[in-house]
């Protein structure tokens, strides 16, 4: 893998990545640009000791262009997008409407009265991962040796933003579908610095030290063996890796794939499991797709270990949802969702996994 470092018309970064050791072409933003805000803010939950983030200059963000003005497309003659150079193969840049920057500063930390509420600056780092050049791909329409490259990329971001003084978290993950909130069609993902341990991990975390206090066993590890000896919902399984629709699933179609190697971070990954995984993943990816007429919407999130985990509790793996559930219903976060955070599905993980099965690529 090449990475090329570049920058944009206000100081953000851009990275341009390619399998071989050629040259990028990579010219200079000619763009006037203002100045990107770092007025982000991030205020702690009393009730629940979590962190919100807060970005009021995200509501000026581009919202569902048409593909003319698409700004992760290549520039062309006469139209100066996000990325300058006039093809690519993978690109990420630092977002020009960030939820974190690492510019924040302590002037973005107002005082509230409030004597329960600790207010900070929002730093962290957020970026866009640009999985192709082609407007109308999908990950799915991607070769094998062009989704080991995004492998590559995710694993060099992680690597390099985990680095960063004050970043406790890196998350990599994809939303696809305006069913999704999605507002730019250009296939991407993003991947977001944190500054914190996010609830769900710091969640994932706890259940995992109390079951090995009780067990004296490693959850994630423990988990992945019962669905294997199982084998009722899994879905595939490599020489490195496994796939399956967890028991207690909470979306209508949920994936879960995990290393058979216990590991923390993507970086950790060799070639041969990358490889492993470019192939596995995009299998999955088309059979989400032929589950009905129309592509389904999904979020497609790695789960890495934060830079606090020391007592060494996480086990890296992705989680590939939907909230489709069936060829013309959405699942809709209701009163129990949204209010207490407690799921109820429609659809059993065994018949999602049956009917996974019979989509699988002949």
């Amino acid at each position: 893998m090449k990475k090329t470092s570049t920058t944009l018309a206000d100081g953000r970064e851009l990275l341009y990545f390619t399998a071989d050791d050629g040259v990028v072409d990579a010219p200079p933003d000619p763009r006037d640009l203002p100045t990107v805000s770092t007025a982000s803010q991030m205020r702690r939950d009393p009730l629940l000791d979590e962190w919100v983030m807060m970005a009021s200059h995200r509501q000026h963000r581009t919202f569902k262009p048409a593909e003319a003005d698409c700004p992760l497309c290549p520039s062309g003659p006469g139209r100066h997008t996000e990325i300058p150079a006039t093809d690519y193969t993978v690109a990420i840049f630092e977002n020009r409407f960030p939820s974190l920057s690492t510019a924040a500063g302590h002037d973005q930390a107002p005082d509230l009265g409030h004597p329960l509420v600790d207010v900070r600056p929002g730093y962290g780092r957020c970026e866009v991962v640009c999985f192709t050049s082609d407007h109308h791909a999908r990950f799915a329409d991607l070769t094998p040796e062009h989704a080991r490259l995004v492998v590559d990329a995710w694993a060099d971001r992680t690597r390099e933003l985990s680095a960063l003084d004050g970043v406790e978290q890196v998350f990599c993950f994809e939303s696809r579908g305006s069913e999704i909130g999605v507002t730019l069609q250009h296939p991407h993902g993003q991947i977001y610095g944190y500054p914190f341990v996010t609830p769900r991990t710091r969640r994932v975390l706890d259940v995992a030290r109390e079951y090995r206090a009780r067990t004296g066993g490693d959850l994630h590890s423990d988990v992945v063996a019962a669905e294997r000896a199982s084998g009722d919902r899994v879905l595939i399984e490599t020489e490195h890796w496994v796939a399956f629709v967890p028991a207690a699933a909470r979306w209508p179609v949920e994936v879960h794939v995990y290393p058979l190697r216990r590991l923390r971070t993507i970086p950790e990954l060799t070639g041969a499991e990358r490889d492993d995984f470019a192939a596995l993943y995009l299998e999955l990816l088309r059979r989400f797709d032929r589950l009905y007429d129309a592509p389904l919407p999904y979020i497609s999130a790695w789960h890495q270990a934060p830079a606090s985990d020391d007592e060494d509790l996480s086990h890296l793996h992705l989680e590939l949802f939907s909230i489709r559930r069936a060829a013309d219903k959405l699942k809709y976060l209701a009163g129990s969702e949204s209010g207490m955070d407690a799921f109820i599905t429609d659809v059993l993980p065994e018949d999602v996994a049956r009917r996974l099965h019979a989509v699988r690529s002949r």
